[in-house]
């Protein structure tokens, strides 16, 4: 649409790809392609008029023949092989840990195409980068597989990281509102459906969920841990620490389902090694790439799912001194697009990073016969 093709043109500090990477045969494939994850990354890269020649969607042997319509025309979804994947350029992986942990490795394997990951697959392993790019996308310099980082991470990680900049984090502690998409589409569908039978007083059975999710909360996201952290909340405290690079910051979570459908919400405790008011982080948010600053409370303005949902930029708000760490503390709410800054957005906004180094490195290693240009 172009509401939402303006939304990603005012991405501050990454304007659209097409205005600034010269055109030249690019192949982009996506993994995954029917789920909710795999469609958004469709959308982004038209919305962001990546400068594709060819798109490629892949999916399961179930899916496939299936076809999609997308913003690029209709596309047949074809079976996913290693061997085909590789005929592309860029490849973005919308697929399970366990699928991605067998095949992405091999994919890269042939010295040139680039996998951008969106699993948790490879997120820990030392010598893969997890990048946002906004922060970090020195890290993926010469590496072909990259990975996308949690979406309750990368929301929060577009406040804090401007923050840490100018008062360097100490403590984080966060507390999740987080949407049935964050389950995919079939966590969006049980709320729906739930809810339906809910009103009519019919009986809900959770199958994605833990627990019914229609007019309730639930505190338990992804496997409880030894510690008694559940693994989505250990998550958001590894990846901070390696995203930022710096073991220094303590942080920890509490990680909640609610009945939303897009968008996660998170309320923020911050403790500064420099002092920091509510005025001076504001305009450092201000100034922040991909941040919108939406804290008016006497107008009744700041971030909520309702807003947020769609949009390419995270939300930031509610900014108070902390009671507990002031003067050296804040309090804020951020809200933030699950499917956007939390996985499709990040990916393409990778792939937009790794053709600049590319490119200024003297151009694809790949030649242009490789690949055929199609209707995108």
């Amino acid at each position: 649409s172009s509401a939402s093709t303006a939304a990603a043109s005012r991405h501050a500090g990454f304007p659209p790809a097409r205005s600034r990477l010269a055109a030249m045969p690019l192949a982009v494939g996506v993994v995954g392609a029917t789920g909710a994850v795999g469609e958004e990354m469709v959308k982004v890269l038209h919305d962001r008029r990546f400068p594709l020649t060819e798109l490629r969607l892949f999916a399961s042997e179930r899916s496939a023949g299936k076809k999609l319509a997308t913003a690029y025309g209709e596309k047949e979804v074809e079976p996913f092989s290693v061997q085909a994947v590789q005929r592309c350029d860029f490849v973005l992986m919308a697929v399970s840990g366990d699928f991605s942990k067998e095949h992405s490795p091999k994919i890269v394997a042939d010295g040139k195409t680039v996998v951008i990951d969106n699993s948790s697959a490879f997120r820990y392993h030392d010598d893969i980068p997890l990048v946002v790019p906004e922060v970090n996308a020195a890290a993926m310099k010469g590496k072909l597989l990259i990975a996308n980082p949690n979406c309750t991470t990368a929301i929060a990680a577009m406040a804090l990281w401007p923050l840490h900049q100018k008062f360097t984090l100490r403590k984080v502690i966060v507390s999740t509102y987080q949407a049935a998409s964050g389950a995919g589409a079939a966590g969006m569908t049980e709320l729906e459906e739930g809810t339906r039978r809910h009103l009519k007083g019919e009986t809900v059975t959770p199958e994605v969920f833990a627990h019914p999710l229609p007019f309730n909360v639930i505190p338990h996201i992804d496997a409880f841990q030894g510690n008694g952290y559940t693994k989505e909340e250990m998550k958001v405290v590894w990846e901070t620490q390696k995203i930022f690079g710096s073991k220094e910051i303590s942080c920890s979570c509490t990680a909640v389902r609610i009945p939303t459908l897009r968008a996660h919400s998170e309320a923020i405790t911050i403790e500064t090694q420099e002092e920091i008011t509510v005025e001076s982080a504001r305009s450092v948010l201000e100034a922040a790439p991909g941040v919108e600053v939406v804290d008016d409370p006497a107008a009744k303005r700041y971030p909520m799912p309702l807003n947020a949902a769609s949009k390419h930029d995270v939300e930031v708000g509610r900014l108070r001194p902390s009671l507990v760490f002031a003067p050296r503390g804040l309090d804020l709410f951020v809200s933030g697009d699950q499917l956007l800054r939390g996985a499709a957005l990040n990916a393409v906004l990778i792939a937009e990073a790794k053709l600049s180094e590319q490119r200024g490195a003297g151009g694809l290693k790949r030649p242009a016969e490789a690949v055929s240009a199609s209707g995108a």
